[in-house]
């Protein structure tokens, strides 16, 4: 089947990425300023910083809300580049519908000139998994507020809407957002999402899954070819969209038996 042109500079798009991730390029030398967008916080760290900055997040959250609170915190910091994660598609560039758990107003924000800085705008989960790759076929779920999800095979990055699929009486996101987790007790919610782990990679047939977000604190015992990611990888894949590989801040996570560890 041919390729449409949009279609092909996508791949090109990726392609460069994987190239910047083996070390194919040049490491620019501006700062990076990484914004994690997130149901209840917006994280954001300057490069060469250790510690993340908060600001309060939530369904009020609109964009130009997000900019006031922002100026106001990082006043004085300087950074010539923006990575921005946001819990929602992303297709070049271009946010497609606002936020489930944030305030309206997202779709056609114009962070360039909000910034007065390049901006390269990605979806969460999407610049989690990034930051979490180490080669070949992964599988990303993100466990935060709701359910993130991304697939990258051999550095293509394909972020993923998994959360609102049917799935038994509901949706994935139902039984394994944060929600279900308050409501049924850690163990069973642990349960929930192991379950949800195996049904998945049966579907996709990953070479291994990366397990991250802020719930991912709350899981035991990591099945067979799963791993725990850190939410700190999210700065990485931030991070790694600019070509710049690991500026002080290395990509965690804790393995399970049988994980590949390649990186």
């Amino acid at each position: 089947m041919n390729q449409s042109r949009s279609e092909k500079n996508t791949r090109l798009k990726h392609s460069n990425v994987t190239r910047k991730l083996s070390g194919g390029h040049r490491q620019p030398a501006d700062k990076i300023l990484v914004l994690d967008v997130g149901g209840t916080h917006v994280k954001a760290l300057v490069s060469g910083n250790q510690q993340p900055i908060k600001i309060e997040s939530g369904p009020e959250l609109t964009p130009k809300i997000m900019m006031e609170r922002l100026h106001a915190t990082l006043d004085g910091q300087e950074y010539q580049r923006v990575s921005i994660g946001i819990p929602a598609p992303v297709i070049h560039g271009h946010v497609l519908h606002d936020p489930h758990n944030l305030g309206n107003g997202w779709v056609g924000f114009d962070f360039v000139s909000a910034f007065c800085r390049p901006v390269r705008l990605i979806n969460d989960a999407a610049m989690q998994a990034l930051g979490s790759y180490s080669g070949g076929r992964m599988l990303f779920l993100g466990l935060g507020t709701g359910l993130g999800s991304a697939m990258i095979v051999d550095g293509l990055v394909e972020p993923m809407e998994i959360a609102h699929l049917p799935y038994r009486k509901h949706t994935y996101e139902y039984y394994v957002g944060d929600a279900a987790r308050k409501r049924h007790g850690r163990k069973k919610w642990q349960g929930r999402v192991y379950t949800v782990v195996e049904s998945l990679k049966k579907a996709l047939e990953p070479e291994y899954v990366v397990l991250g977000g802020g719930n991912v604190k709350s899981l035991e015992n990591p099945p067979n070819g799963v791993r725990f990611g850190s939410n700190e990888n999210a700065f990485t894949g931030g991070f790694r969209l600019w070509g710049v590989r690991n500026p002080g801040r290395g990509t965690k996570s804790k393995q399970s038996n049988g994980s590949p560890n390649k990186s």
